[in-house]
C-alpha cells in the first residue's frame, strides 16, 4: 500500500510541472470597462463636436462594447470595430501601421489582411507591457481626431487599467 501511495505523490508531482506547459494564463480587458471606456470615447468626441461610434475589444480583437452616437453615420460602427480589432491584433496603434503602409510599399499588404482597418483611429490597451484589449473610433473628420478621443478615453480610465 505504501508502494501504490508513493507511485501516486511521485507521479503527481511530476505531472504538475508538464501540466503547467500546456497551459497559459492571459489577462483580458472585461466588459464593465469596455463599456466604459466605449462610451467615454463618443463623449469626448461629442464634446469637439463629431458623431463618431467606439468600440472596444478583448486582447484577441473580440468586440466587448460598441457605443455609437444618434447622429453618426452607419459606417461608424464598423470602422471603429474594424480599427480595434485591428490594433488588439497587431498590438499596436493603427496611425502607426498607416503611417508605415505609406513610408513602406512593402508593408501596404497589411491593409490587405482581412477585418484589417488601416487608418488612424485604432488604440491598444495595455496593463504593462501587456496587451489586455483595444479601442476603436471612427466618424470625427480624420483618424488623428478618432485617436485623440480614444486616448481621451483610455486617460480617463487610466486608473483600471492596472
Amino acid at each position: 500500500m505504501k508502494n501504490v501511495l508513493l507511485s501516486l505523490v511521485l507521479a503527481a508531482s511530476f505531472a504538475a510541472p508538464a501540466l503547467a506547459d500546456n497551459t497559459v494564463r492571459q489577462t483580458s480587458l472585461g466588459t464593465a470597462l469596455a463599456v466604459d471606456l466605449a462610451q467615454a470615447a463618443v463623449t469626448a468626441c461629442a464634446a469637439d463636436g463629431y458623431n463618431v461610434a467606439a468600440a472596444v475589444t478583448d486582447r484577441s480583437g473580440i468586440l466587448l462594447a460598441l457605443v455609437r452616437a444618434e447622429n453618426a453615420g452607419a459606417h461608424t460602427a464598423n470602422a471603429a470595430t474594424a480599427k480595434a480589432y485591428t490594433s488588439a491584433s497587431s498590438r499596436n496603434p493603427t496611425s502607426g501601421m498607416a503611417e508605415t503602409v505609406q513610408k513602406n510599399p512593402g508593408a501596404a499588404g497589411l491593409a490587405n489582411i482581412p477585418g484589417f482597418l488601416v487608418l488612424a483611429g485604432g488604440v491598444p490597451l495595455k496593463v504593462g507591457k501587456d496587451t489586455v484589449g483595444a479601442i476603436g473610433v471612427g466618424g470625427a473628420p480624420g483618424g488623428t481626431f478618432d485617436e485623440a478621443c480614444a486616448i481621451k478615453a483610455i486617460d480617463k480610465f487610466a486608473d483600471r487599467l492596472k
